[in-house]
């Protein structure tokens, strides 16, 4: 599991990239010019992870050298930390897993969870919507979908692995429960996009009242809770509005201690909301 792991990450993040340049292609060639020019501006906001990558590269001591700012240029640096994650995992062997392994990985997860929630997230909406709203008979962003919101579970699994490993006393999570939380978070994620589509297509604009009234509620829900992940004020505020939308979509624990009633609440409010 311990090498397997990582490189199902990249399995995943490979077959996610390849359905994300078919889908641009396919627009292109379908003379489809305003949807492919919609799908390649979903990959700008994956810059924002690279850059982030690049500065810890430089953090951890590591002066990054020219082919390296290549590499995330390409938005491949990503891949690089879970390829060092792999080549790590592969030396250590059956011993014991190192502390520099469980750093790397979990800084790995924070990034592909940043990279996920900023790129493919937009990307399964927009081909979601293309392929319910627009041409169901046209497989390729039904598909690019479905790929993109896998790798995004996926993502959301590999961050609460890693910092539930990085927690003293905690145990690697068995197959059985990754493919459990495989498969709420695939749920949870995919009726959330088809609620929205199917809003989207019946009112059309009005989609985005919807989804600023709730990013609201639940911005002023993590400003109640006193999160102090983040001490500066003004870093603060950010780090709330941020997560307030991404709580539109999906939940992440970002405070110690137990969470059987915040899940409860933002369930009972998703409910509510679409």
């Amino acid at each position: 599991m311990r090498g397997s792991f990582p490189g199902l990450c990249l399995a995943l993040l490979a077959a996610e990239r390849c359905a994300h340049l078919c889908a641009i292609i396919h627009y292109g060639l379908s003379g489809l010019y305003m949807w492919c020019w919609l799908t390649v501006s979903c990959l700008v906001p994956g810059y924002a992870a690279q850059l982030l990558s690049a500065f810890w590269f430089r953090a951890d001591g590591r002066q990054p050298r020219r082919w390296l700012l290549v590499l995330h240029a390409l938005q491949l640096g990503i891949w690089k930390r879970y390829w060092d994650v792999l080549q790590m995992a592969t030396k250590a062997g059956g011993s014991g897993i190192p502390r520099e392994l469980l750093v790397q990985q979990g800084d790995a997860s924070v990034l592909r969870l940043l990279e996920a929630l900023l790129q493919s997230l937009p990307h399964v909406l927009l081909q979601a919507y293309v392929f319910v709203a627009v041409d169901r008979t046209d497989l390729v962003p039904g598909v690019s979908a479905g790929l993109s919101l896998l790798s995004l579970a996926w993502a959301l699994i590999s961050y609460s692995r890693s910092m539930c490993l990085l927690k003293p006393g905690h145990l690697c999570l068995p197959a059985a429960a990754l493919l459990c939380l495989l498969l709420w978070r695939t749920g949870m994620l995919g009726t959330r996009v088809l609620a929205l589509v199917l809003f989207a297509r019946l009112y059309s604009y009005w989609v985005f009242a919807v989804l600023g009234i709730h990013w609201l509620v639940m911005s002023f829900w993590l400003v109640a809770q006193q999160t102090d992940i983040v001490t500066p004020p003004c870093h603060w505020r950010l780090f709330n509005c941020l997560l307030g939308a991404i709580y539109v979509f999906c939940y992440i624990n970002v405070r110690p201690g137990p969470s059987k009633l915040r899940v409860a609440v933002f369930y009972a409010v998703s409910a509510q909301a679409i």
